[in-house]
């Protein structure tokens, strides 16, 4: 796997490209081969360690988008970026196979973060295992379209652990080795505002599936909402939460910011390295 060995163990950041017209935040877009090489070129820069492509939008109640379509996002996004640096890792924001494969036949391995954890697809995990990538698996219920209707949990962080176990079983069957596998909580997918706070306060209990976790809270909703602000003025508040996930056990923060992510990374390593416990 080259520079993908052990890149899912790494405390890192992973910097978000969106291809798509419809992401969340409106200064994420990236449609064109230039504004997608800007970025690329700016987050490598500050510290990316990884540079996630995105071809279709997973906010509450994104429309679908056909195959050929997220496709033609993907591959230009990934021309660009391989453009910019042939040695970057990085990462694929798909739940479909056929985009993995098509991704890897033309662009060398890569890693596989998919939002349903190999239940939108039938053929992803098996598609992963048979191409040896890494693979994240992000807890959700439904689909974005019908997530936020499906918010019922009795605890949402037990809940959370045991349906990740569930699909980590699954991962094992299809022979994907856990060395290639890390897990997302799936902060904003099938919970409420304040369940993302009760996941947050608890992310420490994910620690006992022994694997490496990535959060993806960025600009999200329930940051700026609590806040009476707007995902552009979420910046520092961003920041804040970065620094609590970072304390409960997260291995990787996806984000938009990447220099601020890198210096919250930084003084949270400080504060750990000088930790004497109480």
């Amino acid at each position: 796997m080259g520079n993908l060995d052990n890149i899912l163990w790494q405390r890192g950041v992973m910097a978000i490209v969106n291809a798509t017209p419809d992401s969340f935040y409106a200064a994420s877009r990236t449609q064109s081969p230039i504004t997608i090489a800007e970025r690329v070129e700016q987050a490598i820069k500050e510290g990316a360690a990884i540079i996630d492509v995105g071809g279709y939008s997973s906010r509450p109640d994104a429309e679908d988008v056909a195959v050929e379509e997220e496709w033609r996002r993907v591959e230009m996004a990934l021309s660009a970026a391989r453009e910019v640096s042939a040695d970057v890792a990085i990462s694929i924001d798909t739940f479909r196979s056929e985009i993995v494969r098509r991704a890897n036949d033309n662009f060398g391995d890569i890693v596989v973060n998919d939002i349903t954890a190999g239940v939108g697809d039938v053929e992803m995990l098996r598609t992963v295992a048979e191409r040896k990538l890494p693979y994240i698996a992000m807890h959700m219920r439904g689909t974005p379209q019908t997530m936020q209707q499906q918010t019922q949990y009795n605890d949402v962080v037990a809940e959370v652990v045991a349906e990740l176990q569930n699909r980590l079983s699954a991962i094992d069957e299809a022979g994907i080795e856990r060395c290639r596998v890390a897990l997302d909580p799936g902060f904003g997918f099938a919970k409420t505002l304040e369940q993302n706070f009760e996941l947050l306060a608890g992310l420490h209990r994910l620690k006992t599936l022994e694997q490496p976790l990535l959060v993806g809270v960025s600009r999200k909703s329930m940051i700026y909402k609590p806040l009476g602000i707007t995902p552009d003025e979420a910046l520092s508040a961003t920041q804040a939460v970065h620094f609590e996930a970072l304390r409960q056990g997260a291995t990787i923060l996806r984000v938009h910011d990447v220099a601020e992510a890198v210096q919250t990374i930084k003084l949270y390593e400080i504060v750990e390295k000088n930790d004497k416990g109480f």
